[in-house]
């Protein structure tokens, strides 16, 4: 490690093990870094991999396209429909995301280090990445401590930062009108997560299905949030729900409780009448674990002088679902593309990394700021009116567009019957169109993102002014 490199990967989780894999693909020489052992590479905390593991089927077909790799059995632990959402009354049923995936997360995130290794990049595990190196306004590396606690400084000629949420690169880059080095706490969501074996009392889609991922949308529940039981082999279930800790405080005060993440995901679990005789599933240690999730748009420009960040550390799981195993796969292997090129090309400075905004932008990110904005629509229903407008407001076939990103036409149109159920349904409804256009203008600009530098400073600034427009007039409201 006191050789140079040309590329520094600080974190080898999902989107960390295909950027390495796909920058020493390109030709670059790369240095893999990761906080864990080998047997528990991308592990997140001392709790496990904390995370509900559902991938949809494309964003495998992604990697198998770009590198040819495939996956199967063990890694992929259970084939599942698609996700389904419920109502909390149950009475609405919306199937979106398609086909997919629950993962075996410790293997698939070991198949993903084999590839980057044979793919060239050198591996060192038990390395804490405490900072990066700054010079001339240039991240020419970083700083960390091995596994024996000496201090290192390794560098590179671009660091690309899959730290995750918690990253200490990107909140130690200097300050720069590109890359926040901050979120806002109330664009992160608290989630806990328990895998479980157990038996199955009886059958009751609503608790549980073997063939579909359930969430559950529920105010009391999971304020702010969801909760979700998705199935995997073999009599086992990951059961675990996220809230946001404003939508929380504010439950909380109108009930007079004073429930926390762990008490609403243990009454949780106590209250789904199907799974019975629960028994921690604790492979890995990955039993039970307690996280949090980024759940805006991703940040408008993930890379800076000698920078690029993908995954977590960029908040990308996607704003409705939290989910950000896809998002983070398909950024790490764009991140590792473009590295190699621009190491190629001789320019690592922010303009010459800009194609790998452009990239993510068309591949994903597009769309996450339109679902940002549903999301900040939903936080502000309770459970009545959550119940009433997913049985009247939208179909099914409206509601799996607006989780895919997607606009429909909403209109009055057919709709006549909610006029007769008083002014805050139909308040309700008036706030739908409203963020169905606020979708539509947020998407157009996505779909203008900048080609280069110039002119991002002018977009971003109306993005933030569509964002902050959307958050004064929908307020969290759980209860």
């Amino acid at each position: 490690m006191n050789e140079k490199y040309d590329v520094i990967v600080a974190g080898a989780g999902l989107a960390g093990s295909l950027a390495a894999a796909m920058a020493a693909k390109g030709g670059a020489k790369v240095l893999l870094l990761d906080r864990n052992k080998e047997p528990e590479v991308g592990k997140k905390t001392n709790w496990g991999w904390t995370c509900g593991d559902a991938v949809a089927n494309d964003h495998l077909k992604f990697i198998k396209a770009k590198t040819g790799l495939e996956f199967k059995h063990p890694e992929l632990d259970l084939k599942v429909d698609g996700v389904v959402a419920l109502s909390p009354d149950f009475k609405s049923r919306y199937l979106f995301d398609g086909e997919g995936y629950v993962l075996d997360r410790p293997l698939f995130e070991q198949k993903l280090l084999h590839t980057a290794v044979k793919a060239g990049a050198e591996y060192v595990p038990e390395f804490e990445v405490e900072a990066p190196l700054i010079e001339d306004n240039f991240v020419v590396g970083i700083f960390g401590k091995d596994k024996n606690k000496a201090h290192k400084e390794i560098r590179a000629k671009i660091v690309i930062d899959a730290l995750g949420i918690a990253t200490t690169i990107r909140r130690k880059l200097p300050e720069n009108p590109y890359v926040d080095r901050t979120i806002d706490i109330n664009d992160v969501e608290s989630t806990g997560r328990y895998i479980y074996e157990c038996e199955f009392d009886h059958k009751d889609l609503n608790y549980y299905d073997e063939k579909n991922a359930i969430i559950h949308l529920n105010q009391q529940i999971a304020p702010g949030g969801y909760g979700w039981v998705f199935p995997k082999s073999n009599g086992k279930v990951n059961i675990g729900l996220g809230v946001q800790k404003k939508s929380l405080d504010i439950r909380n005060q109108k009930l007079g409780r004073q429930d926390t993440l762990h008490t609403l995901m243990d009454d949780y679990v106590k209250s789904n009448p199907v799974l019975k005789n629960l028994k921690l599933f604790n492979k890995d240690n990955n039993g039970k674990g307690y996280w949090s999730v980024a759940v805006r748009r991703q940040l408008e420009s993930l890379v800076f002088n000698g920078y690029m960040g993908a995954g977590d550390s960029m908040a990308m799981p996607n704003p409705i679902s939290a989910g950000g195993i896809g998002p983070a796969l398909v950024a790490g292997i764009l991140a590792g593309e473009n590295a190699a090129i621009a190491v190629h090309n001789g320019d690592v400075s922010i303009k010459g990394l800009w194609k790998y905004n452009l990239d993510f932008n068309e591949s994903y990110g597009h769309k996450t700021a339109g679902l940002e904005v549903f999301r900040v629509y939903l936080q502000s229903l309770n459970n009545d009116l959550l119940n009433y407008g997913m049985k009247t407001f939208v179909t099914a076939k409206e509601a799996s567009d607006l989780g895919y990103g997607l606009v429909p036409e909403l209109s009055l149109t057919g709709k006549f019957k909610m006029i007769l159920q008083g002014a805050q349904n139909i308040n309700a409804f008036s706030n739908l169109l409203f963020v169905v256009k606020k979708m539509k203008v947020l998407n157009k600009l996505y779909m203008n993102y900048p080609k280069s530098t110039d002119g991002f400073a002018e977009w971003r600034k109306e993005v933030e002014r569509q964002m902050e427009e959307s958050k004064e007039r929908f307020k969290p409201n759980p209860i």
